[in-house]
């Protein structure tokens, strides 16, 4: 199955210590969401109060195209709130591991119970109700399952499964969807990573793998400690690295991810995979003399891909004679060989100096003093 995005910055995103948008900005990031595609949001959690039930309803009163859902813990009350957001669906999360349900009060034959009753209890109220099992990377195994199989008895549209303190690797993932897949052949199953050890975009594609085709990400991985899975990373490395396309508009993804950037106070970082400022930038010299002739030499994807335009190759200590005689032939400045030479090597001193790459004027200077000081070429 084609893998289906549920994104989550308006709630898990804005858990994120020291995040909060305002109203206007949540209605933008619902629209770029729209317009790149994303056909489910989790809207946020209506608990919290009458201003984030204005907020919501304001926000599906624009009429996006995506599904709505609301959050929701393992109460009447907690559901009744999403009844009053009007999103599409809600999504009940209950506790599963042993350790949120001793803090909780709780144990696995409340749960069950529970399930059944609050599942009931919802379905008028909504067109679909959801699940969610959390700590799912400390629950036994045979709970799990036993989990699962309820709620998809019960009627659940989907199950959710959250690796709520970030503690599942690839393979571990990959096995215990697996399991719960061989139990449970047809519910929909849904991942909700976290990203406390960095594995959460991949453990998000071995959950896919899996049989869990319903992703549950936020842009720029946003959300809780170090955040979730990032939707945009997620997508292109399904398509990428598994050959899988998503059908999300990735030449939305460079907006999107600046514009949560910037409302989150979130700085991305340079590298930061796919949106990050400099990770379609290049300056080795053995690369960019093929990079050149082919971009897709040393760099696995294309700039208009993710809404990007291709960069500049930098001019630093790393740069090689390619990189000059590509300026100096841009500028229509004429150079010989052996002056390309001494070019370079006053371009790695001045960078090593500076601790930094240079400018393409201070290029210029260093040409000018090269060539035409050093008599390389006469000028009337």
């Amino acid at each position: 199955m084609k893998p289906y995005f549920i994104d989550t910055t308006l709630r898990d995103g804005e858990q994120s210590p020291g995040v909060a948008f305002s109203l206007s900005e949540k209605i933008r990031i619902a629209a770029l969401l729209d317009g790149a595609g994303v056909p489910e949001i989790e809207i946020g959690t209506p608990a919290m109060g009458e201003t984030e039930i204005h907020e919501i309803r304001t926000i599906i009163e624009m009429g996006f195209n995506f599904k709505t859902l609301s959050w929701a813990r393992a109460t009447k009350n907690d559901i009744h709130a999403a009844k009053s957001a009007g999103t599409n669906g809600v999504h009940i999360s209950f506790p599963v591991s042993p350790i949120l349900l001793k803090a909780m009060g709780k144990d696995c034959i409340w749960v069950i119970q529970n399930l059944k009753e609050l599942i009931e209890f919802a379905y008028p109220m909504f067109d679909y109700v959801t699940i969610g099992a959390q700590d799912v990377s400390r629950a036994e195994s045979v709970f799990l399952k036993e989990f699962v199989s309820a709620a998809s008895a019960f009627g659940a549209s989907r199950v959710r499964l959250a690796d709520t303190i970030g503690i599942l690797n690839p393979i571990t993932t990959f096995e215990m969807v697996s399991s719960i897949r061989n139990v449970e052949k047809y519910i929909p199953l849904e991942i909700h990573a976290h990203n406390d050890l960095g594995m959460a975009t991949a453990n998000t594609l071995a959950a896919y793998m899996a049989g869990a085709n319903c992703l549950s990400t936020t842009v720029n991985g946003l959300g809780e400690r170090a955040g979730n899975a990032a939707m945009e990373e997620v997508a292109m490395a399904l398509e990428l690295s598994t050959g899988i396309k998503s059908t999300l508009r990735t030449e939305s993804f460079s907006e999107l991810s600046a514009y949560v950037a910037q409302v989150s106070n979130r700085t991305l970082g340079e590298s930061k995979p796919i949106t990050g400022s400099m990770v379609l930038t290049h300056e080795s010299g053995i690369h960019t003399n093929l990079l050149i002739k082919n971009r897709n030499t040393y760099q696995l994807i294309s700039a208009e891909k993710i809404g990007k335009t291709e960069q500049k190759f930098l001019i630093g200590k790393h740069s090689g004679k390619a990189t000059i005689i590509y300026y100096l032939t841009e500028a229509n400045l004429p150079f010989t060989d052996e002056g390309c030479t001494l070019l370079l090597q006053k371009v790695k001193e001045c960078a090593d100096a500076l601790k930094r790459t240079i400018t393409k004027d201070e290029l210029l200077d260093l040409y000018a003093e090269v060539f035409i000081r050093k008599n390389q070429f006469q000028f009337n």
